[in-house]
């Protein structure tokens, strides 16, 4: 990778007049320049961290790599069809491994419920644990694939940025219920609380509460299963790596370490960026990766917003903070023999736990954990027969007149965090080597996050497709956003299916010249 220096001049690629400046090294931003190299664009990325990945990059502590965002990949068409717009082969360059269970969840009853790969498998899991809501399982399977075809294969798949791309789309919406919320329509299917719990909480994973978002996300279900669910082995890190070395290999170049201050504008059109140090980028369009409300706000401070002004970005509904713990553990591998790749902990509360997160933005004293143990499949995260863990806790984000503030409720929270988990992996406390932590104030800092949130806007119906921030600006002329604050939303399938949205929308370069 390239630091970019003062008085660096950029060069084009020599079969290019066309140039893009692409801001931010996210799985979107690189997606967005593999596919804009492919077009023949002179594409340049400019990302403000060390590495590229964005919330998928790692940090590596006495020999433990801590992979800092999404550990789990569902949709391995998504990236197989970008390698190929790109002329390459996907397998050649990334090595997944299918996961089986998928994940196991336990309640402190101490029941467990394990997402199985092989249908048969599953149906048997539903049979031993909810017996009585089989049918309505096969029922809740039934609606997921018809959202997948519809809001996925469809309406995820092309552009939004026109009212009369939401309008066609009506008649879907209605017949599909988008109005009802992920939760209640897991409750008109199944009756058991829990069931109601392990079917409805897949929302939490893209930022979105599962008592408001759109029904519509209950599609990911049918991912799972018809896809999978994949580690990438080297973690997302190794997946980012590739990505920008395709971008580099068709001739682009990955600038690390440089902020961008400003867009630039001259006569309602974007031709540029400008860097802290005062280095004035030119270019034909501009890809902004950043979180849109960074975009908007903080991009474009001289630009009168028609749309997406500071109070249009205040209102709006942003998804819930991150309290991650990054923790190795020395000797531990031939223990815990029954906690697996992926484990959900939950806490005493479902419903009531939500409501303090997203309703009072309250900092409860219980909590229910993500808990991810990738050196059960991937020995390079770690030191040889040391384990590596990553437990992450839905919280507040930072929009209150009152938020938590990390400094005094950090090493608080984590000793909470610290009794919870000695219940699924006893002993660990003694053990830990190396660890990290990441607060909503982290997600503000590092990844310019606004209010923390984890993961943009939340996906309710009104801050989705159409209402969403669009692909193609609704402020500057050739201007593009890509990523999860845009259509079609978080998670690692939809930010790369916005760059293929982004594709559709970009005019081809002009090729020739010097």
């Amino acid at each position: 990778m390239t630091r970019l220096e003062p008085n660096l001049k950029i060069p084009l690629v020599s079969h290019a007049k066309s140039s893009a400046v692409v801001i931010g090294a996210g799985l979107g931003g690189l997606s967005a320049a593999m596919r804009l190299g492919a077009k023949g664009y002179s594409v340049t990325i400019i990302d403000r961290l060390d590495r590229v990945g964005g919330r998928g990059s790692s940090v590596t502590k006495n020999g433990f790599r801590f992979d800092l965002g999404p550990t789990i990949l569902t949709v391995p068409q998504v990236f197989e069809k970008l390698w190929a717009d790109c002329g390459r082969e996907f397998s050649a360059d990334v090595n997944l491994v299918p996961l089986d269970p998928f994940y196991e969840i336990r309640w402190q009853d101490g029941s467990r419920f394990q997402v199985r790969r092989d249908e048969k498998d599953m149906l048997a899991e539903v049979t031993r644990n909810f017996p009585q809501d089989l049918k309505g399982y096969l029922k809740f399977l039934d609606d997921c694939e018809k959202r997948y075809v519809f809001g996925f294969e469809g309406l995820g798949r092309k552009p939004m940025n026109k009212l009369w791309d939401l309008v066609k789309e009506l008649p879907g919406f209605i017949r599909l219920r988008a109005d009802r919320s992920v939760y209640a329509h897991v409750s008109a299917r199944v009756k058991d609380p829990k069931f109601r719990m392990a079917l409805s909480f897949h929302p939490l994973f893209i930022g979105g509460d599962p008592r408001n978002v759109t029904s519509m996300y209950i599609l990911v279900s049918h991912l799972e299963k018809a896809f999978g669910v994949h580690y990438v082995k080297g973690g997302v890190q190794a997946l980012a790596d590739a990505m920008a070395n395709v971008v580099k290999e068709q001739g682009g170049q990955v600038l690390l370490n440089s902020n961008v201050a400003r867009i630039s504008v001259n006569n309602h059109k974007s031709d540029g960026v400008i860097l802290e140090n005062g280095l004035n980028l030119n270019a034909d369009i501009v890809v902004s990766n950043a979180d849109p409300g960074w975009t908007y706000d903080k991009l474009l401070p001289a630009h009168k917003k028609r749309r997406w002004s500071r109070n249009k970005l205040k209102k709006s509904r942003w998804s819930m903070g991150l309290f991650v713990w990054y923790f190795g553990t020395r000797n531990t591998k031939k223990k815990w023999q029954d906690v697996g790749h992926h484990t959900i902990i939950n806490g005493p509360r479902y419903r009531g736990l939500l409501s303090d997160i997203f309703d009072r933005c309250y900092l409860a004293d219980d909590m229910s954990i993500y808990l991810h143990r990738p050196s059960i499949t991937d020995s390079s995260v770690a030191p040889e027969g040391s384990d590596c863990f990553y437990a992450l806790s839905p919280v507040p984000n930072l929009k209150t007149s009152t938020p938590v503030d990390w400094c005094k409720e950090l090493e608080i929270y984590k000793n909470k965090m610290r009794e919870v988990l000695e219940e699924t992996i006893p002993g660990f406390s003694s053990e830990v080597v190396a660890e990290h932590v990441l607060t909503p104030e982290d997600f503000e800092k590092r990844y310019l996050s606004p209010y923390g949130a984890g993961f943009s806007l939340e996906p309710r119906i009104f801050q989705s497709a159409w209402f969403r921030p669009h692909n193609i600006s609704e402020e500057i002329e050739n201007l593009y956003l890509v990523g999860a604050g845009t259509h079609p939303g978080a998670g690692i399938p939809s930010v790369v299916t916005s760059s293929e949205v982004l594709a559709q929308l970009v005019t081809d370069p002009v090729i020739g010249g010097s």
